[in-house]
């Protein structure tokens, strides 16, 4: 490999939020950190010598973007995922849940409707009740080998008067990649009952062999017209904190709608830094990502084989996508709130417990293993330590 993945790096001294916000969710930072969905990695060689460039030029005053940063990120989109975009369907974001947030505003009224399928992401939950709208909750199912799939019948069930579906592909924290037939049969029934589906996929870059990441707007017409796809380098090349990602809107209107409130808000600009990281990123980080997903498929198969081997009261199903793992510890004999203590006090490791996921999260927890395998190792030998022991 070109790349080391094996380099463990401190990050406790530079106000990481990982690392130096375990005190405030925790009660202690003396953690290991397997928690907030970044990376123990170093970004990409070509993102770093783009910044340094940028760095040493002296001056960060405001930022153009030239037509070169949209292009980037339409290569990108096609060469990874095979979907041809328009350049001018792009509307740039600082981040993917501030644009889900500011869409509710402008797309919706007070008490409106909007779905998600739960366990989800936090945030999911928040920014549709701190909006002041009404939270339609679709559970997803669990099969009895441990996967996940989407209840038809039940969406069709409470879909009626639904304004917006906002929809996690792949899926945090389940870790499952759609395929085209399940998009396909979400996307139908949004079209016959008029609901704007609002796509997350900023987990899009991170799938293991043998699947696929479709984008939602990818599979017709009709449905590239009735979404609105986030999209974002963050996640893949961990530069989460330059505050940049991308709004694909194919649909005319809401283009407009989306741009008109960021020119209302004067979001209108990257930050010095994200552009040059962005077209970095894209146009010339493609082999670190390659060897990127060999690495973290590794540590999967590594930490799925150890949890079996030495937590045999755990159960865990290898994601087909994203770096978290979403284990069940419901047969430990420990309630939540004792397992939390548990991998606290005893195992001094920070994990993401599944309540906060809701509905379904209940006896989970969402393990990070986005770090040098050496990481992986040591908090999963701290786990075992609460859980064992």
């Amino acid at each position: 490999m070109n790349y080391n993945f094996d380099t463990v790096i401190d990050r406790s001294n530079n106000f990481a939020a990982k690392w130096s916000e375990m005190e405030q969710k925790y009660g202690t930072n003396d953690l290991l950190p397997m928690w907030v969905a970044d990376m123990d990695f170093k970004t990409a060689p070509c993102v770093i010598d783009a910044l340094k460039k940028r760095v040493e030029q002296g001056i960060y005053g405001y930022t153009t973007r030239p037509a070169s940063y949209n292009e980037s990120i339409a290569n990108w989109v096609v060469r990874r995922y095979g979907w041809e975009i328009k350049p001018e369907w792009l509307v740039f974001s600082p981040g993917v849940i501030p644009t889900i947030s500011i869409l509710i505003q402008e797309m919706t009224e007070k008490n409106d409707k909007i779905m998600i399928q739960e366990p989800v992401y936090s945030p999911f939950n928040s920014v549709v009740k701190q909006n002041g709208r009404e939270l339609i909750i679709s559970p997803l199912v669990k099969l009895e080998d441990g996967n996940y799939i989407m209840d038809y019948e039940d969406i069709e069930a409470k879909i009626k008067d639904v304004k917006i579906f906002l929809l996690c592909n792949p899926h945090n924290p389940v870790g499952r990649v759609w395929t085209k037939e399940e998009l396909q049969k979400l996307g139908d029934i949004c079209l016959k009952h008029n609901v704007k589906v609002i796509s997350d996929e900023i987990h899009s870059d991170i799938i293991f062999k043998g699947h696929k990441h479709t984008p939602f707007a990818s599979i017709s017409e009709k449905f590239a017209q009735n979404s609105i796809t986030c999209m974002a380098p963050t996640k893949t090349f961990n530069i989460a904190g330059l505050q940049m990602s991308q709004v694909i809107l194919p649909n005319e209107e809401d283009y407009k709608i989306l741009d008109s409130a960021f020119i209302r808000l004067d979001i209108r600009r990257n930050n010095a830094f994200s552009l040059v990281a962005t077209e970095a990123a894209y146009n010339h980080g493609e082999d670190w990502l390659n060897e990127y997903l060999e690495y973290i498929e590794g540590n999967i198969d590594f930490a799925v084989k150890y949890i079996e081997e030495n937590m045999p009261s755990l159960k865990v199903r290898k994601p087909e996508g994203t770096y978290l793992l979403w284990v069940d510890f419901s047969k430990t004999g420990l309630s939540d709130e004792e397992v939390a203590k548990a991998l606290v006090e005893k195992g001094k490791v920070a994990l993401n417990n599944g309540v906060s996921f809701g509905i379904g999260g209940d006896g989970y927890q969402r393990i990070n293993i986005a770090c040098p395998r050496a990481m992986v190792e040591e908090g999963l030998n701290r786990i075992k330590k609460a859980i064992i022991s």
